[in-house]
């Protein structure tokens, strides 16, 4: 398997103040922008050009998808476009980060593969695909995802239902089990989700439950497959120390995102990043399930919750002990994007920060 040397050809975070109407420092057209304010409480707001510019959904609420003019405009070959004016994503007076990923370069397409017909973006060599689908209420149903991989993850929502809940499989945990990516819950054993049935390298399967696969309603899904030197899929053991558990990705990451999984349930989903952090101790997460500013959650600092070093070739829990991630012996399950490989095709190592 071909190793990506430079990561920032399919992923990239950016920080940028409200008001700005362009970003335009990206070195791909983005198809996948997850926007959030730092400054003050506000949804998540996540754009994908299958489901087309002004269209967003919250990775914190199971609200349906929403038309939002003024918010995403447009998708463009370096950056994307915006309004300029909508509080979820470039509000004056305001901060905020972006995390951007790079599908196919070109226009969505369908795909056959599955028995139910998808609509895909897909990038075969970062590992990533946007699936757009219609439910059939059918347990067993596969549909196409277009990675030529097995995924690792995949992250669904329901367009439709305002009470849907996010879906999510993750490879280390099985198609027994899943989570929610708007919700504390730890994760449930469920046959009408993955169907019992792992993914393959061209479909994933669905058992019938509404938030997955209702009739006739509209489903969107971010897959995910491992490449090496650019993403990593996993989980780990918390040993209850604030020397915590090293996790080995084989690059230094740009961006993690883990949450507790099977004893701790009320564990958010954490969200760090180096450009937001540009020195260890990472300690200032944003939740994907929460509306909450930056480093805070509940009101209090969260240097009182869960902190990471970025390492040249993962990552390292600090205060992990029963702070937000669990106490010793609690599984985190985690997905992690490259700054840099460990060793690029130049030979020049990675460096720790």
């Amino acid at each position: 398997m071909a190793q990506i040397n430079k990561p920032t050809d399919y992923f990239e975070t950016t920080t940028y103040a409200g008001g700005t109407t362009a970003i335009t420092s990206l070195d791909f057209s983005p198809d996948w922008v997850w926007a959030k304010k730092r400054t003050g409480a506000e949804n998540h707001g996540i754009f994908d050009s299958v489901r087309g510019a002004t269209k967003t959904i919250n990775s914190n609420t199971s609200s349906a998808e929403s038309t939002r003019s003024g918010a995403l405009t447009s998708f463009d070959s370096n950056g994307w476009s915006m309004g300029g004016a909508d509080g979820i994503i470039s509000a004056s007076g305001s901060d905020y980060v972006a995390w951007s990923w790079r599908g196919s370069d070109s226009s969505a397409v369908s795909n056959t593969d599955g028995s139910i017909t998808s609509t895909i973006s897909a990038n075969t060599t970062s590992g990533f695909s946007i699936v757009s689908y219609t439910g059939n209420l059918t347990s067993g149903v596969t549909v196409g995802h277009g990675l030529s991989a097995v995924p690792k993850m995949i992250i669904i929502k329901n367009r439709d239902d305002a009470s849907a809940e996010w879906n999510v499989y993750h490879g280390s945990l099985g198609a027994t089990k899943g989570l929610k990516l708007n919700t504390t819950d730890s994760a449930f054993t469920a046959t009408n989700r993955w169907n019992d049935t792992e993914p393959t390298s061209s479909v994933f399967t669905l058992g019938n439950a509404t938030d997955i696969n209702d009739n006739a309603e509209n489903y969107i899904a971010y897959c995910f497959a491992e490449k090496k030197g650019f993403s990593k899929f996993g989980k780990f053991t918390s040993n209850g120390s604030d020397d915590g558990t090293f996790t080995y990705c084989g690059f230094k990451p740009a961006w993690v995102m883990m949450k507790a999984n099977v004893t701790d349930a009320w564990s958010n989903w954490y969200i760090f990043d180096t450009k937001r952090d540009v020195a260890n101790i990472t300690d200032s997460p944003l939740y994907a399930n929460l509306s909450t500013q930056e480093a805070y959650y509940g009101g209090s600092p969260a240097t009182n919750y869960s902190q990471i070093d970025m390492l040249s070739n993962g990552f390292k829990m600090r205060r992990d002990g029963n702070w937000g991630l669990g106490g010793s012996g609690t599984e985190v399950i985690y997905m992690a994007f490259a700054e840099q490989p460990l060793v690029g095709t130049n030979d020049i190592p990675a460096t720790a920060r």
